[in-house]
């Protein structure tokens, strides 16, 4: 009987060892995921940049030529991070703003705001990762550049526009977002989503346009500008901006009621006087 236990025992061992096996796989924890995005946090941080001022950073062109953020002054710019290994939001974000850019160049001009696209993604996003992107998604508009910062300014330079993004095993989670920069380099808004119009582009723009002190000689060009930027309408049947000329008219009505009203109360202070001064005479 021992014989038989002794050649039976490594057939119990074996098992006991394959009842034991889960219990010692469950007792080993599975490594922590990476921390997702969350979205509370992000948002918070994103509208907390509003008001700040983009920092002097250099970022490197598509041909590789050192460009200072500083030398967008003097202009609007909206500013998109991207990154070039994306395959599915970044393009449909950047091919949705070229869209909402032709609209408005059409609205306001080529020369009367900037756009840059800054890959956040180092060192994979690369001046030539960049260049081959743009040409990949046939991005060729006036004044758009796509940008790539050094590595070690990435940090700052996006926590300086208030965009959060996270490590994951797909790429990246990351705010849908455009940031828009006012002329003297201030942040003053930020658009959310994978598709933004138009619309939601051209309003702040042509508040930051519009808004902008006129110098003492003002050329009638630029006058005829500013009221064909205070009569354009966003049409969403077409994704284009058209002169409503009604809006003018309005106006011109007004103005000429105003000048009437005006120039009759002129017209009875002056009979009253005149009559005062014949009474007085008598």
């Amino acid at each position: 009987m021992s014989t038989h236990w002794l050649q039976r025992r490594p057939t119990f061992a074996a098992a006991l060892a394959v009842l034991l096996l889960p219990t010692a796989l469950l007792a080993q924890e599975p490594p922590a995921p990476a921390p997702a995005l969350d979205p509370a946090v992000a948002m918070r941080a994103s509208q907390a940049a509003l008001g700040q001022t983009v920092g002097d950073y250099t970022l490197l062109d598509r041909d590789g030529r050192p460009v200072p953020l500083a030398s967008y002054r003097g202009k609007p710019l909206i500013v998109s991070f991207i990154y070039t290994g994306c395959f599915q939001v970044c393009p449909t974000t950047t091919r949705s703003l070229d869209e909402s850019v032709r609209a408005l160049r059409g609205r306001f001009g080529n020369d009367q705001f900037n756009v840059i696209s800054i890959g956040f993604n180092q060192p994979a996003d690369s001046p030539q990762a960049m260049k081959a992107f743009a040409a990949q998604h046939r991005i060729a508009q006036p004044n758009w550049d796509f940008l790539s910062p050094p590595a070690r300014i990435v940090e700052p330079l996006t926590r300086n526009f208030g965009f959060r993004y996270e490590s994951t095993p797909a790429g990246f989670d990351h705010v849908l977002q455009l940031s828009l920069v006012d002329a003297q380099g201030r942040i003053v808004r930020q658009i959310y989503g994978d598709r933004v119009s138009a619309d939601a582009l051209g309003e702040p723009m042509k508040q930051l346009l519009v808004g902008a002190p006129l110098s003492a000689a003002t050329p009638l060009a630029d006058i005829l500008a500013q009221v064909r930027l205070l009569c354009t309408v966003y049409d969403p049947k077409t994704g284009t901006y058209r002169v409503d000329y009604s809006l003018a008219l309005e106006a011109a009505g007004g103005l000429i009621f105003i000048v009437a009203m005006a120039f009759f109360a002129l017209n009875e202070w002056r009979s009253h006087r005149r009559e005062r001064r014949r009474l007085f005479r008598t």
